[in-house]
């Protein structure tokens, strides 16, 4: 949501530099609650705040290089899914980019059976299967189609699935956590962005933005960078702990929500009792997943 305020309320035309920013800022969190000895990178560095005794007494030290090599298929796929997620989002009103986000459960699926061997019961199918039917159902009418839009939406749905599917093959080979393989990310990732939007302009070209000083914008800035931090922190341990599918859909739970601040504070879609109907089907389908998940089916 404050991503698209930026991208669309203020009208900032430079959606890798958001991108640029949340990395420099993640990077910095990151920094800093290691100084502080309140987080470790590894799984075996011991981590407890109320005992920094035993903790590293190195607390910016770097992974080897040796990790970060190793990470560096996740940290390129997840440099193309935000660069790609970013501009989905600036194409499409948030209603429908969330709708049709949904179908990303389908290509995560396909991209763990082929980097992992991953097979699901036909029961989880199903409830996929559903979750695919609500967005094709709640999408029918779209009388604000954009054939660039849902394209650029599909395009983010195939670099989401690789990236969490990485995170899942990775992230328990690298003997990282969540906040490891965020460091590797902002590492990787930060300066081949950082030259990109520097030989790009971007860089130079925003000190003309006209809301650059505005208290608004900023603000509007500033969650970003901390809900990126978040977001990321909470899908590496999900898709981490449990599967990429399974992240996928936990962040379909979240679109109910999603979709109806989209509606209040953006528009751009009317209203349409189809379109209720299919995200009624992805809301079930999502909880029936759910439901098959806990009871280890």
């Amino acid at each position: 949501m404050f991503n698209k305020a930026a991208l669309s309320s203020y009208s900032f035309p430079y959606a890798n530099v958001i991108t640029l920013f949340q990395m420099l800022c993640s990077c910095l969190f990151l920094y800093v609650l290691k100084y502080w000895k309140i987080i470790s990178f590894t799984t075996s560095e011991p981590q407890n705040p109320q005992n920094p005794q035993n903790v590293s007494n190195n607390p910016a030290r770097l992974v080897s290089f040796k990790t970060l090599l190793h990470s560096l298929p996740l940290a390129l796929s997840y440099l193309l899914y935000m660069l790609i997620t970013m501009e989905s989002v600036r194409a499409i009103n948030v209603p429908m980019y969330t709708t049709l986000r949904r179908t990303t459960v389908a290509f995560t699926m396909i991209v763990e059976y082929l980097l992992t061997g991953q097979k699901h019961s036909l029961r989880v199918v199903g409830s996929v299967g559903i979750i695919i039917l609500g967005a094709f159902v709640a999408g029918a009418r779209d009388l604000s189609f954009d054939a660039y839009g849902y394209a650029v939406v599909f395009v983010a749905n195939i670099c989401t699935a690789v990236y969490l599917a990485s995170i899942a093959r990775i992230g328990k080979s690298s003997g990282l956590n969540s906040f490891g393989l965020m460091w590797c990310n902002g590492i990787i990732c930060g300066p081949i962005l950082l030259f990109w939007t520097s030989i790009r302009g971007d860089l130079e070209a925003i000190r003309n933005f006209p809301f650059l000083l505005s208290p608004g914008f900023q603000v509007v800035m500033l969650l970003s960078c901390i809900m990126a931090f978040l977001i990321n922190y909470f899908v590496f341990m999900n898709t981490t702990l449990n599967s990429a599918l399974t992240q996928t859909i936990c962040g379909n739970l979240k679109d109910l929500f999603t979709i109806g601040f989209g509606w209040i504070l953006f528009g751009g879609l009317p209203f349409d009792l189809l379109n209720v109907v299919g995200q009624s089907l992805g809301f079930f389908g999502s909880c029936l997943y759910a439901y098959y998940k806990l009871k280890g089916q």
